[in-house]
Parts: structure tokens; sequence; C-alpha cells
């Protein structure tokens, strides 16, 4: 019997999956592409199978095995200099707004000290599952599922880790069941620390955005965040300029509490793309603390949000 007469008998639908067909012994063996299939549609195309060769004269025994090609994680750095330039914030923000043009994204909260993105992104008190010993990342209800060491630990302890255990902390967060996730975006804490370090050594991220406030102090920090990546040979997407112009809610004035311009003069000056820039909102605040960041709405504060997120995914889609 040829293999390729007994494949003819196949649905052209179930035979384009259908990546060879061997008889051996009697026995006909098919191997399936399963990628992108869910676990029900792999059970009806096996069973499909067997049931139009089994009845076949020169067939006593049909096997279906199933491969599926495994999608990369592309993991995306989102660093600082240090503390208090918003870059949970944003990262929250950036996820949200790439899921809403058609990106999976998935978010890691490596801040392990400070985690914050259970209450940005309303899932705090949910605690993650585990299966084969690998964590299953937390859904939100914007459609970014998370993993933070905020799921693990109860809310308001403090952590105290040295360096191992908190390189450890962060294995486990991104070596996790990210399913479909294409993206991985990893929230880092400020600095240029054991996590960072143990993230360039075990999962070095396709590219890194840095976010910093306008003043020049934030500006030195960043700029050897920078030197970091750069050093690891990981390339940075570009600098995001963070509470950049305060507009009075009474009087509409705009003011630059932290300066203005400094981060795009930075990113000239460092041949580094600019991707835009986050004003000093309070809408911003109140979405963070109450659960509803604001790439989620159609309010004209995400806006911002969505134009960096733009930027990012055609960054992305170039490097796929």
């Amino acid at each position: 019997m040829n293999p390729t007469d007994l494949k003819a008998l196949l649905p052209d639908a179930i035979a384009q999956r259908v990546s060879s067909l061997t008889i051996v012994n009697r026995r006909a063996i098919a191997v399936v592409d399963a990628t992108g299939m869910g676990e029900r549609a792999r059970t009806d195309i096996e069973q499909a199978i067997k049931d139009i060769l089994s009845p076949h004269e020169d067939v006593d025994d049909v096997r279906v095995a199933m491969t599926a090609e495994r999608k990369q994680l592309r993991l995306i750095a989102v660093g600082s200099g240090k503390g208090g330039v918003g870059k949970s914030t944003l990262t929250a923000n950036l996820a949200i707004a790439l899921t809403r043009r058609g990106r999976k994204v998935g978010l890691v909260d490596a801040d392990i000290y400070g985690p914050s993105q259970p209450v940005i992104l309303g899932n705090q008190g949910a605690k993650p599952t585990a299966r084969d010993d690998k964590l299953e990342p937390v859904p939100s209800k914007f459609g970014v599922p998370v993993l933070s060491m905020g799921h693990l630990v109860e809310p308001g302890r403090a952590i105290a880790w040295r360096g191992p255990m908190a390189g450890n902390a962060l294995t486990q967060l991104i070596d996790a069941h990210w399913g479909d996730a294409e993206v991985l975006l990893v929230d880092l804490p400020p600095g240029t620390g054991d996590v960072q370090l143990t993230m360039l050594q075990k999962f070095k991220p396709a590219g890194a955005v840095i976010v910093s406030t306008p003043q020049d102090l934030a500006l030195i920090d960043a700029a050897r965040a920078g030197q970091l990546f750069d050093q690891a040979g990981v390339p940075v997407i570009g600098l995001v300029e963070n509470m950049s112009g305060y507009a009075c809610p009474h009087c509409g004035e705009v003011s630059d509490p932290f300066g203005r311009g400094g981060v795009e003069e930075a990113a000239a000056r460092l041949e580094l793309p600019f991707m835009g820039r986050i004003p000093l909102d309070l809408k911003i605040r109140q979405g963070s603390d109450a659960g509803a960041p604001p790439a989620a709405s159609d309010d004209a504060i995400a806006q911002p949000f969505l134009d960096i997120a733009e930027k990012l995914d055609a960054w992305i889609g170039a490097k796929s």
C-alpha cells in the first residue's frame, strides 16, 4: 500500500495537517502538525484519522503523533536607573496597549522587593497555581497574564532576600507556563543589581526600553542602565520620558516640575530612538492605584501609551 494513496483518503483540511504518513508492518503512523490547535481540536483530528484509515484492508492499526512548533517568547525588559520614575506604570500600560494591538503579551513583575503590578492590574490577592513544577500566570481583566512576587507573599509583607534568592525567584517567574504569549514584558527593579544580572545571564532579552524623568539625576542613572544592557549585547529599543509636563486641573496651565525634553536630548546624544512622553497626570496615578490602567480606556490619557506601544510593536514586528 502506498502511503500517498492512504493520505488521499483524508479530507483536505486534515491532510494539510499531516506532515508525514508511513506504513510499517500494517501499522499506519500519521504525524500531525498541531501548531495553534487546542486540546479539543487535537482530539477530534486524531479520532478522524483513525476512523478513516482503520477500515482499510491494508491497515491493522493506526497511530497518530502530534507535533507543534513552539512560538518563540520574546522578552522585552523595561528598566530605569532609579526608582520613582513610573517604570511599573509604563510597563503595565504598554502590556495592555500591545494587547489592544493584537499582540499576545505576558508580564513579569521582576521588582522582587517592591512588586506593584498586582495593584496596577487589579488582581491583588490572587494566587498562581503550579503545573509540572512551573507556575501558571495569574490572569487579569485586561487580557494580560502576570506573575509577581506580590502574588506569592502576603500583601504588605517585607521581602528580605539576598541576591541569589532574588535571582531564583526571577527564574521561577520567567520560566513559567506562558501559553501562547509571544511577548513577555519584564518590569525590572531600579538600578543594575542582582536581578538584572540574573536576567541577562539566564534570559537574555531581545531588547530593552528605558524610562526616566527629564531631570538630570534621573538621566544619569538611566544612562547607567543603558550601559548595562549595551555591555550585555541587549539592544536598547528606545527611551521614554515620564512625568513630562503637568496640566493644572483648575486653570489648564502646563508646568514642568521635573523639566522637559531632557530624555529626548539624551536619546539624541546617545543615538538611541526617543519613543515618546507620558505626562504627569492625576488620572494616571488614580487609575494605577484603582487597578484601572489608562491604556485600557478610551480616554485621551491613553493615547501616549498607545503611541509608544505602536513604536514598540513595530520594533517587535521588524525583529520577528
